[in-house]
């Protein structure tokens, strides 16, 4: 008898066979930000600070990562949130990125550390009107709800660059990795736009492990640089940013990994690119 495979398209679902095996999950269209320039005007947009947290996405009925896999959050955590769409980041603080990552990964949620999550929303998906009324129905949504660990992400008017830069300069110096800005008359729009622009001190991007590259000198017996491969399939090492313990355990050859840099060669490849993190499976 042949197996019937039903495939449910609830947005952000994942494919499952009536035969029991999982397809790989739906990955959710998003709003992905550009990097800003320097001279950017922040006038037209509503400013936010970039939370170093995970990207987390809420249908209504379920809470699942970027990649489209199930966040595997206590069922307190879920069923206090409203049924309306959002989009937001799973937080705990700036620089506790590591610790949130490994805790939002696990398959069996542990309550005592959940607590200290707060579900920072930053987006209505598909919500009616241009950024600007998003902004206030979020507010109104979060105020309604009345979850602890429901909040939204703080959204300011700026006048100008000299505001923008100082502003800017107080996150970092906070710990904080940089700004957010959103076109307040923006519709909500899926991938990469001007709409949606990242203002930090350097750039990220992310790669993939290709090979491992002995190294020299002090490092000799450990990894001295990573060879990664771009998406355009253009491949450069990275020897900086990596702590001696990764350099003696390094990142897997096919992991993708997070990388820093600032502007671009002649050539078009990454300039001063350094090691930021192995950006795990969610």
């Amino acid at each position: 008898m042949q197996k019937t495979c039903v495939v449910l398209f609830l947005w952000l679902s994942q494919a499952v066979c009536a035969g029991g095996v999982a397809l790989d999950p739906v990955v959710p269209p998003v709003v992905l930000a550009r990097e800003a320039t320097e001279d950017i005007d922040p006038a037209p947009y509503w400013v936010s600070e970039k939370l170093d947290g995970v990207r987390a996405i809420w249908d209504g009925r379920a809470l699942r990562f970027r990649s489209g896999r199930p966040v595997h959050a206590p069922d307190w955590f879920v069923q206090a949130l409203p049924a309306q769409a959002m989009d937001g980041e799973l937080w705990l603080g700036r620089g506790r990125f590591a610790e949130l990552s490994g805790l939002v990964r696990k398959q069996m949620p542990v309550d005592a550390e959940w607590r200290r999550v707060r579900y920072m929303i930053f987006e209505l998906p598909d919500a009616p009107g241009d950024f600007s009324q998003r902004v206030s129905a979020m507010r109104a949504l979060v105020a309604s709800a009345d979850v602890p660990w429901l909040g939204v992400v703080a959204q300011a008017r700026v006048p100008n660059r000299a505001v923008l830069t100082a502003q800017l300069a107080e996150v970092l110096a906070a710990g904080g990795e940089g700004l957010m800005l959103h076109r307040a008359d923006a519709p909500y729009l899926t991938g990469r736009s001007d709409a949606l622009l990242k203002l930090k001190p350097w750039q990220d991007a992310e790669a993939i492990v290709t090979a491992h590259v002995p190294g020299q000198g002090r490092f000799v017996g450990m990894l001295g640089a990573l060879e990664v491969r771009m998406a355009d399939g253009r491949k450069f090492r990275i020897g900086t940013g990596l702590s001696d313990d990764e350099r003696r355990a390094p990142p897997a050859i096919g992991a993708q990994i997070s990388f820093r840099y600032r502007g671009l060669t002649a050539t078009g490849l990454p300039r001063f690119a350094s090691f930021w993190r192995v950006r795990e499976p969610l």
